[in-house]
């Protein structure tokens, strides 16, 4: 019996993919073998050492320690694409509103009196200062050309828009799924001197922290739109207001806001909606829980964030997965392990991701404790299940 720890309210679609004669599933759990979660900050909670994954229905994963679990030899997973299609219209959604001025004009409505002799008039007034633009022949910034990032670049390119994106690790299934009319740029400066709309669609990191500094807000036409439903910190908000004060700037979008943005004429601030939709929450938790699973189940691993891809045909009595540090010789140390112990291997697969390895294996027989424990003292080894 499987064991997994939820935190949050995790759409029930998802939780229902998980068998309930091979899995215990709940909040308050103890010694779980995996944790389930949204947006709970797991760095502010103890993690049980039972646990061999933790799953976010979600595509970041700030809220979790990756580093300090993958230390322990605890894959992470995450969502990567089932919230594409709620944060692109949510994009393209905000770029109407901003060029329409859509915001503004209907707040100023609202502060009218409707039984005002003149209400007409103001109405009309209120037209000539809310004057817009549309959106064909502009061009689109997306930096970011992952899952979402692809999405929102092919629906801008429908509507009209010119699309250049950037992107220096995109996938090679995401280049085939831009449209043939997006133009691939060589950096961030060339989107930024290019585009009247940019959008941003990358992680935090050390990297994309300030990603649109001060310089770099000075280089946007005058007159851009700014959009930032990705991560609190890409932007550099005290720089953006000041050209929003200006005037250089049109409008800001974003998911993340702050008391200097919330009451700002030219900012639409939203409560962190990028992905709020049942559909979206119904996806994540579909696409965690089968992660979970395959992971548990037989050791495959698909979209971790801390181990390499790997999906293994099962053969023989007994699989094995190791999680070890990236070291030479461990998969010769493992293989001579399990030859001491009279087994042999039917097929195995290696593969690492920065300074970490996983390998999977089949072998004839079953494996007994005091060889896995033997694997599990090997230096460098972090984990060793037997499935």
């Amino acid at each position: 019996m499987y064991r997994i720890q939820t935190f949050n309210n995790i759409a029930v679609r998802g939780l229902d993919r998980f068998p309930r004669d091979q899995y215990e599933v709940a909040s308050s759990l103890i010694d779980p073998d995996a944790i389930m979660l949204r947006s709970h900050d797991l760095h502010a909670t103890p993690i049980p050492e039972s646990v061999v994954a933790v799953g976010r229905a979600g595509s970041g994963v700030n809220n979790i320690p990756v580093q300090a679990l993958s230390e322990r030899g605890v894959a992470v997973f995450n969502a990567p694409g089932a919230n594409a299609n709620a944060v692109k219209e949510l994009v393209i959604a905000g770029m109407l509103l901003a060029a329409r001025n859509l915001i503004p004009a209907a707040e100023y409505l609202r502060g009218l009196d409707a039984s005002a002799p003149d209400f007409q008039k103001l109405v009309e007034d209120g037209k000539k200062r809310f004057v817009g633009f549309e959106l064909p022949g502009r061009t689109l910034g997306v930096i970011g050309l992952g899952a979402i990032g692809v999405k929102i670049a092919n629906a801008a390119h429908v509507l009209g828009m010119q699309v250049i994106g950037y992107d220096p690790k995109v996938t090679v299934e995401s280049a085939w799924r831009l449209e043939s009319g997006v133009d691939r740029a060589r950096s961030v400066d060339t989107v930024v001197a290019n585009a009247d709309v940019i959008t941003f669609h990358v992680p935090l990191t050390d990297q994309t922290r300030n990603t649109l500094d001060e310089k770099r807000i000075r280089a946007l036409k005058r007159g851009a739109i700014v959009i930032n439903l990705a991560r609190e910190g890409i932007i550099d908000d005290a720089a953006l207001c000041a050209a929003l004060d200006s005037g250089h700037i049109h409008a800001y979008v974003t998911d993340f806001p702050t008391p200097e943005l919330v009451h700002h004429p030219r900012v639409i601030t939203l409560p962190h909606l990028g992905a709020s939709t049942g559909e979206s929450e119904e996806n994540c938790a579909v696409m965690i829980a089968d992660e979970l699973r395959e992971y548990l189940e037989h050791g495959n691993v698909m979209h971790s964030v801390n181990l390499p891809s790997m999906t293994l045909e099962r053969k023989g009595e007994t699989r094995l997965a190791i999680v070890n540090r990236n070291l030479p010789d461990r998969v010769g140390q493992i293989s001579h392990v399990l030859g001491q112990n009279g087994l042999n291997i039917l097929h195995l697969v290696n593969d690492s991701r920065g300074d970490l390895a996983y390998t999977l294996l089949d072998v004839e027989g079953t494996i007994d404790a005091a060889t896995v424990q033997a694997i599990g003292g090997i230096d460098g080894v972090l984990r060793a299940r037997v499935l």
